[in-house]
This record gives C-alpha cells, sequence and structure tokens, in this order.
C-alpha cells in the first residue's frame, strides 16, 4: 500500500472541481457518481460534464434528481437505492446489458447522523447505506469497470476519526449513537478502497478514499436546526457562519474529481485523501485532518471485505477468472 504522506500537488483547500479538471480532456469517458444530483455530488457531475465525460446519476429520488440535472447536458439517470439490495441488483444488471465499460466511480451518495433506521434484514442504516450498498453495486458493476485505467472513488469523511470498526456489534444492536454509526461507516469507506485497490491493481484499476471537507448541503437533512446552532455552523436565520472553513459545493467537490482524473495519481492507490492530496496519517492529539490507523489497516480492510461480501452475498473476487459477480 502507498505511503500516507502528501505529494506536494500543488492544490488546496480552496481548489475547486474545475480548477482540478484544467486540462484534463475526460471526451469519451463513462463515469458513474452516486448521489450525483445532489451537494458536491451534483457539482461532481457538472464539473465531469463539463470536461467532456458521460455521467451516469443512480438516483434514490428520480424525479428530484432529473430536476436538478436538467441545465446539464449529458447525464443519464437511472434509479437506485443504495439501501435496498434488490435495487442495485437491478440498476446493475440493467447497466450490465448496455454492454458499456465505466472509467470511473465515485461513490458520492450518503446519508449522515440520522435517527436509528433499519434496512433490509434489521441492518444498521448508515453502514448499510453508505458502505454495503457501495460495496454491492461496485462487484455487481465490475464486469463493465474498465481494466487497465478505471479508477474507483469511495467518498468518506474526517468523521471516521469519530469510531473504527465495532466489529462486536456492526450494527448497533446495543445502543446507538448517530454520530459514531456514522464515523463506522466512514471508516469503512476508507477500508473498501484500501482492500479494492489491492485486489484490482494488477487489472490496472485503482481505488482512493477522501474526505471532502465541510460543506453545509442536503447532507445535513437529518440534523436538527438547533443541533447546528448549537455547533456553532449556522445562526438562528440559517446563515452559515463558517466557523470550521466550510467549503462551497465546487471547493467540496474537487478532492474526488482529483481522485478520479488526476495524472499526479498514476500508479497510486489504496490511499486517503484530503484537500487534493494525500493526506498525512493523523496524530493523536488531530481531531481535523489525517487518517486513523484503523481506516487503512490492510487486515480490517480484509475481514470487512470479507464480512461485507458474506451480508451482501456478492464479492466479483471470490472465484478466479470467473466473468461475473459471485452470488449465494
Amino acid at each position: 500500500m502507498t505511503a500516507q504522506h502528501k505529494i506536494g500537488s500543488g492544490f488546496g483547500a480552496t481548489t475547486t472541481a474545475d480548477d482540478v479538471l484544467q486540462g484534463v480532456d475526460l471526451t469519451g469517458k463513462l463515469a458513474l457518481v452516486t448521489g450525483g444530483y445532489s451537494g458536491i455530488g451534483l457539482e461532481t457531475t457538472r464539473s465531469l460534464v463539463k470536461a467532456g465525460a458521460h455521467v451516469v446519476v443512480p438516483a434514490r429520488r428520480p424525479v428530484t434528481a432529473e430536476q436538478a440535472v436538467a441545465d446539464i447536458p449529458g447525464v443519464e439517470l437511472d434509479e437506485l437505492d443504495l439501501g435496498d439490495l434488490e435495487s442495485v441488483r437491478g440498476f446493475a444488471e440493467r447497466f450490465l446489458a448496455s454492454g458499456r465499460t465505466i472509467d470511473i466511480v465515485i461513490d458520492s451518495a450518503g446519508i449522515m447522523a440520522c435517527p436509528e433506521t433499519r434496512v433490509g434484514p434489521g441492518w444498521e442504516a448508515q453502514f448499510a447505506t453508505n458502505h454495503l450498498g457501495h460495496f454491492a453495486l461496485v462487484n455487481r458493476l465490475w464486469p463493465a469497470i474498465a481494466p487497465g485505467g478505471a479508477r474507483v472513488v469511495s467518498v468518506s469523511s474526517r468523521g471516521h476519526h469519530f469510531s473504527g470498526m465495532r466489529w462486536d456489534d456492526i450494527h448497533w444492536r446495543h445502543g446507538y449513537d448517530k454520530w459514531e454509526a456514522y464515523g463506522q461507516a466512514k471508516t469503512a469507506n476508507v477500508l473498501f478502497a484500501v482492500h479494492l485497490d489491492k485486489l484490482g491493481r494488477d487489472a490496472g484499476v485503482r481505488a482512493f478514499a477522501l474526505h471532502p471537507g465541510g460543506i453545509i448541503t442536503p447532507l445535513q437533512r437529518h440534523l436538527p436546526k438547533e443541533e447546528m446552532i448549537e455547533r456553532g455552523w449556522i445562526d438562528e436565520d440559517g446563515n452559515v457562519l463558517n466557523p470550521e472553513g466550510f467549503k462551497t459545493p465546487p471547493q467540496g467537490a474537487a478532492t474526488q474529481v482529483w481522485a478520479a482524473t488526476s495524472p499526479q495519481l498514476d500508479g497510486l492507490g489504496g490511499v486517503y485523501l484530503e484537500d487534493c492530496d494525500i493526506a498525512e496519517p493523523a496524530t493523536d492529539d488531530d481531531e481535523r485532518s489525517g487518517v486513523k490507523d484503523w481506516a487503512i489497516d490492510p487486515g480490517q480492510a480484509a475481514r470487512l471485505w470479507d464480512l461485507s461480501a458474506e451480508l451482501t452475498g456478492v464479492n466479483a473476487f471470490a472465484v478466479q477468472d470467473s466473468q461475473e459477480p459471485e452470488s449465494r
């Protein structure tokens, strides 16, 4: 695994998605962006299209998505609910039937700090939606993910600092904390990229995880206004106070677009990024930057992969030389 150390990209916290795409031609490339119709996902879609890519946006709310991308040419919508594995299967089967290949996957959709919610067979919703849904999606789409250059980008968060993997209670059946549950899901996003990169690199497919930065977007939909006021994010009138250096959506989209397209990352993978660079390891007293050891541990990444394959019933790498994901 590539060491977690900055490479001096020349970009930073105020870089926008359009900035990192200067001089990058994505004509003829197909990108799939989950959550690509809201918040930083929408900005990601907009920038990729501007650079010439054809963007597929799977959407849990197709009508909302259609309205959001109406002014962006070259966007293709389809229905997908990451919290429903049958929906994931249906989307993947429809896409595979088209015979196309995917050059970029950006797993940008997610939920944050929601009230205790159960999906599927009683799974905790943040872990199920943010991680398991994307795990199943990428594995089912693996036959279409282009060898020799495709990238898979897993959008994590600084929230991974809140919790490592709770191996003894993954689904929070014994007490629930919305922020720690979010932290576990975001740790899972990083571990997913670590192990996917290990499995995919021989085929030339590389994976990255990242923290996009703090951005006020619809991701905060589950947070009471009072809580955001108490945290100092907004005032009584809903105005952003920016005490933590909140980014604009175009700035928030920059790191995932950089991860998906930058030639500076050629030959690299399995690393966690922030502010359009590789992040440094987090120190014990730093809660604002860097990556925690538990999120990039290869042993934990392999353990999570095996557990996720067991839970979802899909693993593209279970059978050598197989053209189809194994389902069981």
